[in-house]
């Protein structure tokens, strides 16, 4: 039984690096999200702009994680136990992908109830599929071309030259296609069981209230 136990362990400590700097880079909007959208002050300074690029350069992160659906693929190819698999990798993956695009979907909220009281609803579907569609060519350069959101500013010529010469080909505007449905789709079923559960909580606080 230890020996299981160790082994599940040393498949479970094998992943959790990567995953654990992942979830980290996604929740970097979402905290952001919550000091640029969330506070009572209306008020745009510099500093807010400022959080607000650096919102948009780190919000691709969220959804990045999706992709990383082919670290549980090579998992499942290893040399591992269908117990391993089934109790530990599975899990284990798919809490971390389903958490970072949580983290993503609040972040969006957000925004929505930023918009909201700005009185712009009208932009919110807007904003959110024009959201979509800058993280799917985000997703596209993290996983293809391996650049950070801080290439950004650290390799700015770098990364235009190779956004341009990508927007001007076909597969990769058919991957980021592919890209931006599926985060469409995924952000709404999400959003949908996000706000019932948001809605549900804030009942019962009434009612106990």
């Amino acid at each position: 039984m230890k020996a299981l136990i160790a082994y599940a362990w040393k498949a479970w400590h094998r992943h959790s690096g990567w995953m654990a700097w992942n979830l980290f880079l996604a929740f970097i909007p979402l905290a952001l999200s919550v000091w640029l959208f969330r506070r009572e002050s209306g008020s745009r300074s510099v500093l807010w702009w400022v959080g607000l690029l650096v919102f948009i350069a780190f919000l691709p992160n969220a959804p990045y994680l999706l992709t990383d659906i082919i670290h549980l693929i090579g998992a499942i190819r290893a040399n591992y136990s269908i117990w391993i698999i089934t109790l530990v990798l599975i899990p284990q993956h798919l809490s971390v992908i389903l958490i970072g695009f949580e983290a993503y979907v609040l972040s969006l909220i957000n925004l929505g109830y930023y918009l909201q009281q700005q009185r712009m609803s009208k932009f919110i579907v807007i904003a959110e599929l024009a959201t979509h569609a800058l993280c799917s060519v985000g997703v596209y350069l993290g996983r293809f071309k391996r650049y950070n959101s801080w290439d950004l500013v650290t390799q700015p010529n770098d990364v235009a030259l190779t956004l341009f010469d990508d927007l001007t080909t076909k597969r990769p505007l058919l991957v980021m296609g592919i890209t931006f449905v599926i985060v469409t789709v995924f952000y709404w079923l999400m959003k949908q069981i996000t706000l019932g559960v948001i809605f549900r909580l804030r009942h019962r606080k009434m009612i106990q209230d």
